[in-house]
């Protein structure tokens, strides 16, 4: 296309993504200089349409910010009043004590939460404080200042035809300009991949890894629920073709949220994720939970889980990434929105010294000491050793030597020092010719489903009059490569059925792309094992809308 002329708006921080860690930025801004221009710029149709986490929320990141968050009217309500953690067999449970668990493991003093819904709320409290929030507005491009700096990004672009070239409705949309920018956009969101490869700010660095949270939100029997219930599994139904656990938490209103997350380091195509979460609801133990009961909505989406060493540099001229942009996940805790609230304060306290200072468009340094040797880094360094622990030695040694490290690092030190990762995600995946087929059973379309019927309770939706946000580097490849080599596994990674090989007779494959199914959840952009996928924001509003996710 043709270069696009648009109007410019002035702010003195732009954020990118109105998650726990941008709008911690921009409340804390506001806290800070009333008198900030700060501007939150949000993909989803409205905030917390984009939003999913388990949640059990440790609220030291939201006391920090908002001590009086109680008083506000917060919908954090629910406090852990019980907390089980199971291994699985195919029939039968085994009960893991609390008592052995390092401290750290303990959720007393944490909530149940739709991050959904406080996403909202702390929308509703920095709109007060004079932020302005526009939804809607997808992010497509970085804007680049005369010396390299980023100094801004493109959003609100609509009206681009499938084909690229610009609609009868193209409206160009903006540039909006900051003294800094702040990328907030979760998980791979697209502009920080871009950040990061263009500054280098991986070097140096473990390969960041990845885990696939899939969720479902489930009304049951009110003779079964207990609300304030937090049980954590692990085992059957993955056992060893990949790593990785399930969470059941009963919230209010007798709704549980039952979810699944499978580490995307396994060596097996034949793996199909999705098809784990549904059979793990077969087991005795959850099908009795769930008998009688309605699923209500689904979901899913990437988690980082490389942990201390894996995070990236996190400032380049005029940019900082915050939170899952950077990955502040503690994994064996299953926990980041409280490192992600954490960073956004930090971002927003650094930005406020540089620009009281007169500076703009250089490294906010500050920050990146302030996470690595504050709260966020003490947090993750208790906790290094448990990803590469359990993705090199399997479940039992690194609930072992993990559980054995976590209770030394509870003192301050690690006879392990920092383990590293080895191979990222989509390097980890291993020809299917090495690898026996996985029979999976079919949903039964009462406790499990098909991943299509379960997309609709996503409420996901794209306008198909946009060029298709899921691209391919080289379209060869999904045919000539992925499907002989590997068995086509996208067909099988992603939990809402974008990618399929559509197979006629007398012709070759053809690999199809529907992206009207994405939920944004970022899996193929990690997990192709020829990293030929490319996830891109699509129109502003388009794909999920979670209501209490």
């Amino acid at each position: 296309m043709a270069e696009v002329e648009r109007e410019a708006m002035e702010y003195d921080v732009v954020i990118v993504g109105a998650g726990p860690a941008g709008l911690s930025a921009a409340i804390r801004l506001k806290q800070l200089d009333a008198d900030c221009n700060v501007v939150v710029l949000e993909k989803g149709s409205e905030v917390g349409a984009h939003i999913l986490s388990g949640a059990v929320l440790d609220p030291s990141g939201l006391d920090a910010l908002m001590p009086d968050w109680k008083e506000k009217g917060s919908p954090i309500k629910t406090k852990v009043i019980e907390d089980n953690f199971y291994m699985l067999g195919e029939a039968g449970k085994l009960r893991v004590p609390n008592f052995p668990m390092p401290p750290l493991m303990n959720n007393h003093g944490n909530y149940i939460v739709s991050m959904a819904n406080v996403c909202r709320w702390m929308a509703e409290q920095a709109e007060e404080m004079g932020v302005e929030i526009f939804p809607g507005m997808a992010c497509s491009e970085l804007v680049y200042g005369e010396n390299g700096e980023i100094k801004g990004v493109v959003a609100g672009e609509f009206g681009i035809n499938p084909d690229g070239t610009k609609g009868d409705n193209y409206e160009p949309g903006m540039e909006l300009h900051g003294k800094y920018v702040f990328l907030s956009e979760g998980v791979r969101g697209s502009l920080s991949k871009q950040v990061i490869a263009k500054y280098d700010l991986d070097a140096g660095k473990e390969p960041q890894k990845f885990g696939l949270g899939m969720k479902e939100i489930w009304e049951i029997d009110p003779a079964k629920h207990k609300e304030g219930t937090v049980t954590h599994t692990m085992g059957w139904p993955l056992n060893s073709n990949a790593g990785g656990g399930s969470f059941i938490y009963h919230i209010e209103n007798n709704q549980v949220y039952v979810g699944f997350v499978v580490h995307l380091g396994y060596k097996n195509p034949h793996v199909f994720p999705y098809m784990e979460f549904q059979r793990f609801k077969h087991h005795p133990m959850v099908a009795e939970l769930l008998k009688g009961g309605k699923r209500v909505a689904y979901g899913a989406r990437a988690i980082t889980e490389g942990g201390f060493q894996s995070m990236p540099k996190m400032v380049a001229p005029g940019v900082a990434l915050l939170g899952c942009s950077v990955g502040m996940v503690n994994v064996p805790r299953i926990k980041g929105n409280h490192n992600a609230m954490l960073s956004g304060k930090a971002a927003a306290e650094a930005a406020f010294v540089a620009i009281q200072a007169g500076r703009s468009g250089d490294e906010l340094s500050e920050y990146e000491a302030d996470v690595r040797s504050g709260e966020i880094g003490k947090d993750l360094k208790k906790v290094r050793n448990v990803k590469p622990l359990w993705s090199k030695f399997g479940l039992m040694t690194s609930l072992a030597v993990g559980g054995f490290d976590m209770w030394t690092n509870t003192f301050g030190f690690s006879l392990l020092g920092t383990l590293g990762h080895g191979k990222s995600d989509a390097e980890a995946t291993e020809k299917a010719a090495d690898h026996k087929k996985i029979d999976y059973p079919k949903p039964d379309g009462k406790l499990s489903f098909d991943r299509l019927t379960n997309v609709a309770f996503s409420f996901t939706n794209h306008d198909e009059n946009q060029p298709a946000h899921l691209t391919l580097k080289d379209p060869s490849v999904p045919v000539d490569v992925n499907l002989p080599v590997y068995a086509g596994p996208s067909a099988r990674y992603c939990p809402a059925g974008v990618y399929e090989f559509v197979e006629e007779e007398g012709k070759d494959p053809r690999f199809v792309i529907n992206f009207q199914n994405c939920v944004h959840c970022k899996t193929c952009d990690i997990k192709d094992p020829t990293q030929n996928i490319v996830w891109t924001t699509p129109q502003g509003g388009d794909g999920p809308n979670y209501p209490n996710m």
